[in-house]
C-alpha cells in the first residue's frame, strides 16, 4: 500500500492514560419509561438498547460545564500518574468531538485550567471516534523527530443534549413517524459522557514507560453519510455503518500482517460501540473474546473517550512485556490500530 498508511515509531512510550466517570448514571431503562407512549405507538417492544446493543446504562455530567471540569481533571490525573509536571508539557491535545462552541478550540480552556506554559502547543483534533488513536500517533511522530517531549492528549464527551433531543424527537408525532425513523436514531441513543486523557514521552527517558510500537492507518470515505451528527441528533444508517466498519476494519488487519504480528495480543482495545460490533470484529478477526475488555454495557458509547477509558481500566490487569492492540473506528469511515508494548 502506497503512503504513510502503515508506521512505526521509534522513541515514543505511554507514559500514563486516566478517566474520569461522569457522576449520574442513565440506564436503560430509564431511557425506556421516557420514551414508552413512543414505544407504544411504533409498535416497539421495551429493552432494545439492552437487547441489541448491550447498553444496560451510560453516565451524564450533572450540569453545564461539567465536561470542561472533568476534562481538565483528567489532564491532572494522567500527569500526576505519569510523574510530569505541567510546565514540562510541551503539547496537548483535544480530541473531544463535543463543543459549546466553534471558536475558540476547546484546548484553549483546558489549556489555561491546567496551567500549561506558553510555549506549550495546543489544538484540537476530531475525527469522530478515532481522534484519540489519531493523537497518540501524532504525538509520538512529533516526539521521534524530536519537536516535542511531553504530550498531553485529553478528551471530555457530553451526549446529553443528544439524548433529549433524540428523546424529544422520538417522542413526538409529527417527526417520529416509523420505525425505520426510530432505528435511523438508535444510536444516538447508546452514547454516554466521560473523560480521558494520556501522557506520550520519550521512551529513553522512560525506561517504565510503554513503548509505542506502530500501527496502521485506512480510510473508506465513500461511507461518510453513513452516520451524521450534532447537538440535536446523530443520524446512522445501522447496517451499513457495521458493514462498511467492518470490511474497512478487516483490510487494514490483513494488510499490517506484511509487518506486525497481532494474531496473539494479551489485549485487545476497541472503541465501544455496541455489542454486536464488538462480537462482529471478534469473529472476523478470530480474536480470543476473553481478550476484548468491554466497558459499554454501563458506559455506553463515550465517542473518542471510549477506548482510552477502557485501557486505563484494563492497564489495572496488564503485565510488564504484555502486547496490546488498540483498535480505533471513526464514523467518515476511517480506522487506526496501534500497537502498544506493556
Amino acid at each position: 500500500m502506497p503512503g504513510n498508511a502503515t508506521f512505526h515509531h521509534r522513541n515514543a512510550a505511554l507514559l500514563s492514560v486516566t478517566e474520569v466517570q461522569a457522576p449520574e448514571v442513565l440506564t436503560s431503562k430509564d431511557l425506556d419509561r421516557r420514551l414508552a407512549d413512543a414505544l407504544k405507538r411504533l409498535k416497539l417492544p421495551t429493552g432494545l438498547l439492552q437487547r441489541v446493543a448491550g447498553v444496560k446504562a451510560r453516565r451524564n455530567w450533572s450540569k453545564p460545564g461539567d465536561v470542561r471540569a472533568g476534562t481538565v481533571e483528567a489532564g491532572r490525573r494522567a500527569l500526576a500518574a505519569a510523574g510530569i509536571a505541567a510546565e514540562d508539557v510541551s503539547m496537548m491535545i483535544n480530541t473531544s468531538v463535543s463543543r459549546e462552541h466553534l471558536e475558540p478550540s476547546v484546548a484553549v480552556g483546558v489549556h489555561h485550567d491546567l496551567g500549561l506554559p506558553t510555549s506549550a502547543m495546543n489544538f484540537d483534533i476530531t475525527n469522530a471516534c478515532l481522534g484519540f488513536v489519531n493523537a497518540i500517533t501524532l504525538a509520538s511522530s512529533m516526539i521521534d523527530a524530536g519537536q516535542a517531549r511531553y504530550v498531553l492528549i485529553v478528551n471530555g464527551e457530553d451526549a446529553k443534549k443528544v439524548q433529549d433531543a433524540t428523546v424529544e424527537r422520538i417522542n413526538s408525532l409529527e417527526k417520529m413517524a416509523s420505525r425505520d425513523d426510530f432505528m435511523a436514531e438508535f444510536a444516538s441513543l447508546t452514547l454516554g459522557c466521560g473523560a480521558a486523557a494520556a501522557v506520550i514521552g520519550p521512551a529513553d527517558l522512560h525506561p517504565e514507560g510503554h513503548r509505542i510500537i506502530g500501527g496502521v492507518t485506512r480510510a473508506a470515505t465513500q461511507h461518510h453519510g453513513l452516520c451524521v451528527g450534532d447537538h440535536h441528533g446523530m443520524f446512522t444508517d445501522a447496517r451499513g455503518l457495521l458493514e462498511g466498519g467492518l470490511e474497512l476494519v478487516m483490510d487494514a488487519w490483513n494488510d499490517a500482517r506484511e509487518h506486525f504480528e497481532w494474531d496473539s495480543m494479551d489485549s485487545y482495545i476497541t472503541h465501544q460501540v455496541s455489542a454486536l460490533h464488538t462480537s462482529s470484529i471478534v469473529k472476523a478477526a478470530k480474536l480470543d473474546k476473553k481478550r476484548v475488555p468491554v466497558t459499554y454495557p454501563e458506559l455506553g458509547n463515550v465517542g473518542p473517550a471510549s477506548l482510552p477509558i477502557t485501557l486505563a481500566r484494563e492497564s489495572e490487569r496488564l503485565q510488564s512485556g504484555d502486547r496490546v492492540l488498540c483498535m480505533g473506528v471513526g464514523s467518515g469511515l476511517n480506522t487506526a490500530m496501534l500497537e502498544i508494548q506493556w
